[in-house]
C-alpha cells in the first residue's frame, strides 16, 4: 500500500501565508469565524509522525471537538471518503481506512460538546433526500440546534460502483441533482407547522395532521409525510465545496457557508467578492453566506522556528512514494524508477489516461502542466519532491503567534474570507496549541468572541433562522 496523494495538484505555486496585509480599518471589523476539520482523509495528516494519535477511536474525535470548543470555534467539520482509491491497482489513502460513519461520530460527538456546531460531508449523488432530512434533523434535535451538512457532489464512477444505481453523473447534472436534493429536504424540514406538536393529554391529541410532501422533478418523484418535527434551527446549515461555475451558483443559490481552497490574499478577495455578487440575483445578502477557506498553520516562539518545522512537517507529509504518485497523476504512466530526489521526467505525458481510481485526473492538460513544472524546476533547482512540495501544500500561516492572529485577522477584514477551516495535522492533539497560543491573540485584537453567544451553530454563524410555517393550516408542497 502507499500514500496517497493529498489534493489534485493545479500547477500553481505554493504561496507561504508569511507575509504581512494591512488589516483594513475604514469600516467596523468583522468577526473572525473559525472550524476545525478533523484531519485524515488526505496527507495533510502526518500519520507517521510518532505523536499522531488514532484516527478511528472515538478518543480522538473527542478530544478534537472539545478543544475546538474550549476555543470557542463555530463548528467541528468531518469528511467523508467513500471508497478507497487505487493507484496502479493498489489501494492507497491509508488515512481513511476504517474512518467511522459521519453520521455514528456527530451524533456521538452531540453528547459530549455544549455549543460546537457538528458539521458532516455526505453525497447528493447516491443519497436520497428523505433519509437525508431525517438524519439531519435527527442530529440537530440531538445536539439542540448544531448540525449542518456539506453538501457534496460524486465525480467517478469508481465510487458508484458501491451503489445499486452505479455509475457517476456529468457535471452539469450532478448538481442538478444536488439543488434538487436540497429543495426536496427543506421541503420535508418545513412541512412540520410551528404549531404541530400540541401534546394534549386531557383531549388526547399528541400532533396535528402532518401534511404530505409531493414532490415532481427530473430526479425524484415523492409523496411524502416527514417523521419529525421541526428541529431547533429549522434548517440545519448548508455547506457546499465546488468551485466549478455550477458549483458557484449552486451555493450561491443554496449554501449558507462555503468551503474553499483559496490561498492568497488577492485570490481569496476574488472568490469571495464572485460569491458574494452572485446572491442578489437569488433574494439573498452578503451576510447570508459566509465563506471558509481551508488552512493550516505551524506556530514557533519565533519566525525562524516556525518556517523550520513548516518545513519539516511538509517533507513528511510529502514522502518519496507521495511525490512519485502525484507525479504520476499528471504523467498518466508508471514512474516509479525515477529518483524522487532527482529531476522531473523527461519524457511526455500519455493523455486520458487515470492510473488512480477514485480520483478524477487534475490536469486537464497535463502537457502544459508538465511544461510549466519542468520550467519552476529546472529556475529554482527543485526535485521531484522538492517541487511537489511547492505545488500541493495548502495555504498555510507559519510564523508566531501573534503573527498568525494578524495574518488570519488581515484576511477578513479584507474581505479575502468570513474565516477559516483550520486543518491540523496531528491527530488528534493538533488544535491544542492553536486555541492555547493564537485564540488569545484573536480575542485581544477584539476580532474573536470571548464566550458564545447563542445556542445553534446558525447563533455562532450570525445567519438567520428559516421562515417556518406558524399554523398547520399552511399548505406543504415541494415544486
Amino acid at each position: 500500500m502507499t500514500r496517497t496523494p493529498r489534493a489534485a495538484p493545479s500547477g500553481e505555486p505554493l504561496r507561504h501565508q508569511h507575509e504581512r496585509h494591512p488589516v483594513v480599518t475604514d469600516k467596523p471589523r468583522k468577526p473572525v469565524h473559525l472550524a476545525a476539520h478533523f484531519p485524515g482523509v488526505n496527507n495533510t495528516t502526518v500519520w507517521s509522525d510518532p505523536e499522531s494519535g488514532s484516527q478511528i477511536d472515538f478518543a480522538s474525535f473527542e478530544h478534537l471537538a472539545r478543544t475546538a470548543e474550549r476555543g470557542l470555534f463555530d463548528f467541528f467539520f468531518l469528511a467523508e471518503g467513500l471508497r478507497l482509491r487505487e493507484h496502479r491497482g493498489r489501494i492507497h489513502d491509508l488515512d481513511v481506512v476504517g474512518r467511522p460513519d459521519t453520521f455514528t461520530v456527530l451524533n456521538a460527538l452531540a453528547g459530549v460538546t455544549e455549543k460546537l456546531g457538528l458539521a458532516g460531508t455526505i453525497n447528493s449523488t447516491y443519497n436520497e433526500p428523505f433519509e437525508l432530512a431525517k438524519q439531519f434533523a435527527s442530529l440537530d434535535h440531538l445536539s439542540g440546534g448544531r448540525a449542518a451538512w456539506n453538501v457534496v457532489t460524486s465525480s467517478d464512477a469508481f465510487t458508484g460502483e458501491n451503489f445499486r444505481r452505479g455509475g457517476y453523473l456529468e457535471h452539469r447534472e450532478r448538481y442538478h441533482r444536488a439543488a434538487e436534493t436540497v429543495e426536496v429536504t427543506r421541503a420535508l424540514w418545513d412541512s412540520w407547522a410551528a404549531d404541530a406538536l400540541v401534546v394534549d393529554r386531557q383531549a388526547g391529541v399528541f400532533a396535528r395532521e402532518i401534511p404530505e410532501t409531493r414532490h415532481r422533478g427530473a430526479q425524484f418523484d415523492i409523496t411524502a409525510r416527514f417523521v419529525l418535527p421541526p428541529s431547533p434551527q429549522g434548517h440545519p446549515v448548508l455547506l457546499q465545496a465546488g468551485d466549478s461555475e455550477d458549483g458557484r451558483e449552486f451555493g450561491a443559490a443554496t449554501a449558507d457557508a462555503i468551503f474553499t481552497g483559496h490561498g492568497t490574499l488577492e485570490d481569496g478577495q476574488r472568490f469571495y467578492a464572485d460569491l458574494k455578487g452572485r446572491l442578489a440575483k437569488y433574494g439573498r445578502t452578503p451576510d447570508e453566506l459566509k465563506i471558509f477557506p481551508a488552512a493550516t498553520f505551524v506556530l514557533g516562539d519565533t519566525e525562524a522556528e516556525a518556517q523550520e518545522r513548516a518545513r519539516h512537517i511538509r517533507l513528511q507529509q510529502v514522502g518519496p512514494q507521495t511525490a512519485i504518485a502525484f507525479l504520476e497523476q499528471v504523467w498518466g504512466r508508471d514512474l516509479s524508477g525515477y529518483d524522487p530526489d532527482g529531476p522531473l521526467p523527461d519524457v511526455e505525458p500519455v493523455d486520458d489516461v487515470n492510473i488512480t481510481r477514485g480520483r478524477v485526473r487534475h490536469a486537464k492538460d497535463p502537457r502544459a502542466v508538465a511544461e510549466s513544472w519542468r520550467a519552476r524546476a529546472e529556475a529554482e533547482g527543485l526535485s521531484i519532491r522538492e517541487l511537489i512540495i511547492e505545488v500541493t501544500a495548502r495555504q498555510q500561516f507559519v510564523g508566531t503567534p501573534a503573527a498568525v492572529a494578524e495574518r488570519i485577522d488581515a484576511y477578513v477584514q479584507s474581505d479575502a474570507a468570513d474565516g477559516f477551516i483550520l486543518v491540523p495535522h496531528l491527530t488528534p492533539h493538533g488544535l491544542d496549541e492553536f486555541v492555547d497560543r493564537v485564540v488569545p491573540e484573536l480575542q485581544e485584537r477584539g476580532s474573536f468572541r470571548t464566550e458564545y453567544a447563542g445556542t445553534t451553530l446558525r447563533d455562532h454563524l450570525g445567519l438567520r433562522h428559516p421562515h417556518r410555517r406558524t399554523t398547520a393550516h399552511e399548505g406543504a408542497e415541494a415544486s
